[in-house]
């Protein structure tokens, strides 16, 4: 009983120190609100610049990847949602390479928390959220713009497909943070797992080669994202290696992705011995 109740405590501290890191990284960043407006602006546009190529396709052919511009705006939205969630919460493991080489992580082994959500808090940006209002705008206009026959099996996964691409991307940024702990440029690894992950999740997958599709749908689940799960709500057919039925499996896909993932992490900070040895 003791040791329950030393366990909450721990719990319920860790929360409260949580909460304190948090709100104090906000107020540094909106004390300056011109310069902090500026900064969700630039994300805004960012967010803009990716939209822009999907429009500048679809303006020149009717369909891609056997989607109209609508169909594909919708899992454009749907991908853009899931990354920005799962950058504003765990984009900083991107830069565990920089921790390391600076002795920052010293520092956060010493601490009372663990590594993890000390870098989830550590320079958490406000300014992310630009992309996540923009990436809402598009999913409004898309829905306005798809004639989806509702039902309640499709409200469900309308709600939990956004939760499980953020899910799915907190998990691949992860595990790049976790690569970085073997790789001298680890980064760029990473990069192409969550950032290239992004770029995938948010096209028509049917616009990849089979191989490819596969990859991204069992491997690195970057069509479960947004494509899939779209496949349903549109009540369209899947290509050979992205089955119609693989749009609810994002879900599970993040919890198994993210035991894997955190294993590796476990096992990346065992294995890190630093300048105490």
């Amino acid at each position: 009983m003791a040791e329950i109740e030393a366990l909450d405590s721990t719990w319920v501290t860790n929360a409260k120190l949580l909460r304190l890191l948090i709100s104090a990284r906000l107020r540094s960043q909106t004390a300056y609100r011109g310069s902090f407006a500026a900064d969700v602006a630039g994300q805004v546009v960012l967010a803009l610049t990716e939209f822009v190529e999907l429009y500048a396709i679809l303006h020149n052919i009717p369909t891609f990847g056997g989607l109209t511009f609508a169909q594909a705006l919708l899992v454009f939205a749907f991908a853009s949602i899931g990354f920005s969630i799962g950058d504003l919460l765990l984009g900083e493991t991107d830069s565990m390479s920089d921790a390391i080489r600076m002795g920052k992580l010293e520092v956060l082994l010493t601490r009372p928390l663990p590594v993890l959500l000390q870098l989830m808090t550590s320079d958490f940006q406000l300014r992310r959220v630009g992309r996540l209002a923009f990436a809402l705008l598009a999913m409004a206009a898309a829905l306005f713009l798809t004639d989806i026959d509702w039902d309640p099996g499709k409200v469900v996964l309308f709600i939990i497909t956004p939760l499980a691409g953020a899910a799915i991307f907190g998990a691949l940024f992860v595990g790049a943070g976790a690569s970085q702990f073997w790789l001298v440029d680890g980064r760029q690894f990473g990069n192409a797992f969550t950032y290239g992950g992004r770029y995938v999740a948010s096209m028509p997958g049917a616009a990849l080669f089979l191989p490819m599709q596969v990859f991204f749908t069992f491997v690195v689940p970057a069509t479960l994202v947004a494509y899939a799960p779209s496949l349903v709500l549109l009540e369209l057919e899947g290509p050979a290696g992205i089955p119609s039925w693989t749009g609810w499996l994002g879900l599970p896909a993040a919890v198994v992705l993210w035991g894997l993932m955190l294993l590796l992490w476990r096992a990346a900070i065992k294995k890190y011995t630093g300048a105490g040895g």
